[in-house]
């Protein structure tokens, strides 16, 4: 009976063995940026963004991932680039390990997951939100609640495609899921103008999402 249970419990340790090794990857793969580029929302356009992504991952020790800003654009006469389209496949998890979103539908579907406690910025610390003394909860995305680009029309969603830090507009989400009757995370409201004032002025810092893309 005892080589019996033996027997048993080594065949079971052989079949799990292969997998108990193998291990999830819950690596960052999200995160807040701590700090904007600092011209409001002239990004540089998304080469910009993405060089400013990638660098805080670098800086945080995640710099061998490939980086991709949650940005949308806009084109004259046809839907511009989604955001959606930038970031991979998922799965997504911030820098304590926490599983973001599975994949591009459980991300934008499905998403409960973003909020003040887990959009975390590179270095795993929180982003202030709003509080007495500040509002920093709107982050730059120019984006759909389903992470597609916005048809053209005759509003400024991307302030000029991430190039303009005065005139027009920027639609951005709450990460903390507050304020304004609005907790979509990525597409709440438009921004008051494309300057670091105008940001500051609607409930931002110029602050955006960052996805590794592999």
């Amino acid at each position: 009976m005892q080589l019996h249970t033996a027997a048993v419990v080594l065949i079971a340790v052989t079949i799990a063995s292969p997998a108990m090794g193998q291990g999830e990857d819950r690596s960052m793969s999200f995160f807040v940026t701590s700090v904007g580029v600092g011209n409001g929302a002239d990004l540089g356009g998304l080469e910009g963004a993405d060089a400013h992504c990638q660098n805080l991952a670098t800086a945080a020790g995640a710099g061998e991932r490939t980086w991709r800003a949650y940005l949308s654009t806009e084109e004259p006469d046809k839907r511009g680039v989604s955001a959606r389209s930038r970031i991979g496949q998922g799965p997504w998890y911030n820098a304590q390990g926490l599983l973001i979103a599975a994949n591009l539908t459980d991300l934008h579907l499905y998403n409960k997951t973003i909020t003040l406690e887990t959009a975390l910025d590179e270095n795993g610390d929180r982003i202030k939100g709003r509080s007495a003394d500040r509002n920093e909860h709107d982050i730059l995305t120019g984006t759909q609640d389903d992470g597609t680009a916005y048809f053209p029309d005759d509003k400024d969603h991307t302030c000029n495609n991430w190039t303009s830090s005065d005139e027009g507009s920027a639609q951005v989400g709450h990460h903390d899921r507050n304020g304004g009757g609005n907790t979509s995370w990525n597409s709440a409201h438009a921004s008051r103008g494309c300057s670091q004032e105008g940001l500051r002025s609607t409930g931002g810092n110029g602050y955006f999402y960052c996805f590794a893309a592999d």
